[in-house]
């Protein structure tokens, strides 16, 4: 399968570069797959589209403050630390910049000396293995010396970047934030259970990875990169329920789908936790999902070919394309779908 057939185009002004007040006030392109049909709602309208007893999961992961800026030692050179994933005692895969100057056995001093990172080694994809030397809990040392990181497509600074986390986050590991959650407000949610619907959190911990374009001409070719995820006895035993009652697993989310898909088989979730390399792409069998909610993905992307997957290649190009026709907002600011 050619990676261009996920490719489209998309007029950059149309690239949200803020959040819409309240949340729950953005767009709703709604997709009924069977009958090859499309709505156009408000986000707050996916109450009428659920029923009572369909379950609701979420991905619970919180942004961390993951960009560090800081000064090369010995130097005084600008440098920066973007932390990707933590592997243990006290080491980050991580970008860096500039990485001609900071070779291995090179120190970052950052925000005076409460964190010193070391470059470890260069790792195959070009990142780096990085050492932390810090005092304290590592959550409040980031909170105080880091920046919590937007995408590079997002040029407008935003007033709070709690804007940039769900309501419901809590679990912090991501370097980028579950975006279809963030159009969800207390009060919506409220609604929800109102109509019975049960919400159940899982953990997937957003790397980078996940929204860089596919670089391979053909789809079979990418690896994906390696993801953690949880799932509690409390969110599996929610999702079990609902599909032995022959209601619908929701999924928020392309890492909610992720972390459904890695845990399920057979209609039944497991507890537990591990890391997920599952590349969804069309051909791929779902044994968990019924719905999902979902935001607009970049050309060529895994997260544009797991809703292809879903929707299939040639009602997501239809919805694409009026998506751009009417003039919906794109990424992780932008507006939303539901797919069913």
């Amino acid at each position: 399968m050619k990676t261009s057939e996920f490719d489209y185009f998309l007029p950059q002004e149309l690239i949200a570069q803020e959040p819409v007040e309240p949340r729950d006030s953005s767009r709703l392109l709604v997709i009924d797959k069977a009958g090859g049909r499309l709505e156009h709602m408000t986000f707050r309208d996916m109450v009428d589209y659920v029923e009572a007893g369909d379950c609701l999961v979420v991905n619970d992961t919180k942004v961390i403050p993951a960009r560090l800026k800081g000064e090369k030692a010995g130097t005084g050179g600008k440098a920066e630390i973007f932390l990707l994933h933590d592997t243990g005692d006290g080491l980050w895969e991580a970008l860096v910049k500039p990485g001609r100057r900071l070779a291995t056995g090179a120190k970052v001093v950052i925000a005076g000396g409460l964190i010193t990172a070391t470059i470890v080694k260069r790792l195959p994809g070009g990142e780096r293995l990085v050492s932390l030397e810090y005092e304290g809990d590592l959550t409040e040392v980031l909170a105080q010396a880091g920046e919590v990181p937007l995408p590079p497509y997002i040029e407008k600074p935003i007033k709070t970047m709690e804007r940039y986390q769900t309501v419901y986050a809590n679990r912090l590991g991501s370097v980028a934030a579950p975006t279809a959650g963030l159009h969800f407000t207390p009060e919506l949610l409220g609604a929800l259970e109102a109509k019975g619907v049960q919400v159940a959190a899982v953990t997937l911990r957003v790397g980078l990875d996940t929204f860089r374009p596919v670089r391979e001409d053909e789809v079979e070719a990418h690896e994906m990169h390696s993801e953690f995820y949880s799932v509690t006895a409390k969110a599996a035993g929610i999702v079990n329920k609902t599909k032995a009652a022959g209601k619908r697993v929701i999924a928020v989310g392309t890492t909610s789908v992720r972390v459904l898909e890695s845990a399920g088989a057979a209609g039944k979730l497991v507890e537990g936790s591990g890391d997920t390399r599952l590349f969804i792409y069309p051909g791929y069998e779902f044994n968990m999902v019924d719905a999902m909610i979902t935001n607009f993905h970049l050309p060529k992307s895994t997260l544009l070919m797991l809703v292809s997957a879903f929707a299939g290649k040639d009602m997501m190009k239809e919805a694409y394309l009026e998506a751009v026709a009417e003039r919906y907002r794109f990424y992780s600011f932008g507006d939303a779908m539901l797919i069913f």
